[in-house]
C-alpha cells in the first residue's frame, strides 16, 4: 500500500519498502533504500548511497545524502545510514562519509533533528539524540546516546559529545564533552552534570550521586594532581559502577581534541 504522489521523481533502481509515503515533488536517487513505513512529506531530496530505516519521517526541503561539503571528496561511493523512527524536520542536511573518515555517516534510531540542522560527513550520531533548530555538526563528530544539542550550537570537527550530555543553545563546542556533562556559553565550558536529564531517564539516585562525585574529583579536586591521575582515582573508587566507568572509558580514549572543562580549571 505504498503511496507515491504523481509529481515525485523516483529512480527505478531505488528500493522502496512497504507502506512508504512519498509526497509531492520528492526526488529519490538510484542508490537510495527506504525502509517500511518511511514518510517523506514533500520536496525531500535523497541521493547517494543512502539507507533510511523504517518509520523515519522527513519533512519538506530536507537534503539527505548529497555530496559532502569537503573539498577532498572525489566522488567516492561513500554511504549514509539513517536508523529507525527518526524525525527529520525542514531544511535538515545530512551528508555521506568520505574516504578520509571511514566512508560512512551514521545516524541512530529515535532521533529528532529540528529545523535547519546540519550533520556533516563521517559523523556518528547515537540513539535518542535531539538536535534543536540550526544545531550544526562539522565533519567526524561523534554524538552519544540521549545527548541534547541546543539551538544554534556548533560542534567543531572531530569532537566527541558523550552520552546523556547537554549542549546549551548558541554554544561553540571545541573540546570533547564528557558523558552526563553540561556545556554552556559562546566558547563553551563545562558547568556541571546533567542531573535533570539523568533523573528523567530513571537513573538510580545512588548512581547519580556517584557520577556527581566523580565529576567533583575530576574537575573540582586537588589542584596539584594532573588530570590523568584524577581519572585513575575515579576508576579505582568506582570500578564497580558501570555508569561512572563509561565516563572513565570516554576520558581514556585517545583523541585529537582536548576535554571541555570548567573555566579556570
Amino acid at each position: 500500500m505504498t503511496n507515491i504522489h504523481p509529481t515525485a521523481i523516483i529512480d527505478q533502481k531505488s528500493k522502496i519498502g512497504k507502506n512508504v509515503q512519498i509526497g509531492p515533488f520528492c526526488v529519490i536517487g538510484a542508490n537510495v533504500e527506504l525502509g517500511d513505513n518511511v514518510i517523506l512529506k514533500s520536496h525531500v531530496v535523497i541521493d547517494g548511497h543512502t539507507a533510511i530505516g523504517s518509520g523515519t519521517e522527513i519533512f519538506p526541503f530536507a537534503s539527505i545524502g548529497l555530496a559532502p561539503q569537503d573539498k577532498k571528496y572525489a566522488g567516492e561511493e561513500s554511504k549514509l545510514s539513517i536508523g529507525k523512527n527518526n524525525i527529520i524536520r525542514e531544511y535538515v542536511t545530512i551528508n555521506p562519509g568520505t574516504k578520509g573518515g571511514g566512508m560512512v555517516t551514521n545516524v541512530g534510531d529515535n532521533c529528532l533533528l529540528m529545523i535547519g540542522c546540519h550533520v556533516a560527513h563521517d559523523c556518528k550520531i547515537g540513539n535518542h539524540v535531539i538536535m534543536a533548530n540550526n544545531a550544526t555538526l562539522a565533519g567526524h563528530v561523534e554524538i552519544g546516546d540521549y545527548a541534547i544539542l541546543g539551538g544554534l550550537s556548533a560542534v567543531h570537527q572531530f569532537v566527541r559529545v558523550g552520552m546523556h550530555a547537554m549542549i546549551g543553545g548558541m554554544a561553540a563546542i571545541e573540546g570533547d564533552v564528557i558523558p552526563y556533562g553540561i556545556a554552556l556559553n559562546e566558547r563553551a565550558s563545562l558547568v556541571g552534570i546533567n542531573l535533570v536529564g539523568l533523573k528523567r531517564r530513571d537513573f538510580e539516585r545512588d548512581n547519580i550521586m556517584a557520577i556527581k562525585k566523580a565529576y567533583e574529583i575530576l574537575f573540582e579536586g586537588e589542584m596539584g594532581k594532573n588530570f590523568a591521575e584524577k581519572i585513575e582515582q575515579v576508576a579505582n573508587i568506582y570500578q564497580g559502577n558501570a555508569d561512572v566507568m563509561k565516563l572513565v572509558e570516554f576520558l581514556k580514549i585517545d583523541t585529537t581534541r582536548a576535554i571541555c572543562k570548567p573555566k579556570n580549571s
